[in-house]
């Protein structure tokens, strides 16, 4: 069991940008990515990352203006988000696997573990 805490959310303005975080629990775990999910819609693949950090891959609509990274010591995925449009708005979640299933993983189904969300809203 790994618990994950999603932080950084919050209400911006079109064009601004935002840092999410997530820290684990435990320190040992595979893949990560984000994922999101606005009201009505169903949840979509944002980005994603390998252990080491040198794999990443993003959702088209995304690509170019978020920045998946994360910090093995401190045990933190995050996701930079910049140049945020309306369309952003969303509860992002973190995801983990404790193995390895391919560099990134783009599937919900391809993770054991999902924080409760953190709230990012953009203003048009």
């Amino acid at each position: 069991q790994v618990q994950l805490v999603e932080s950084g959310g919050g209400l911006v303005q079109a064009g601004g940008s935002l840092r999410l975080s997530c820290v684990a629990s435990r320190r040992t775990f595979s893949s990560a990515g984000w994922f999101r999910q606005a009201p009505g819609k169903e949840r979509e693949f944002v980005a994603g990352i390998n252990w080491s950090g040198d794999r990443t891959d993003y959702a088209d609509s995304v690509k170019g203006r978020f920045t998946i990274s994360r910090d093995n010591v401190k045990m933190t995925v995050y996701l930079q988000m910049n140049s945020l449009k309306p369309e952003d708005t969303a509860r992002y979640y973190c995801a983990a696997s404790p193995v390895y299933r391919g560099p990134v993983i783009r599937s919900g189904v391809g993770y054991d573990y999902w924080g409760q969300g953190t709230q990012v809203t953009v203003s048009s």
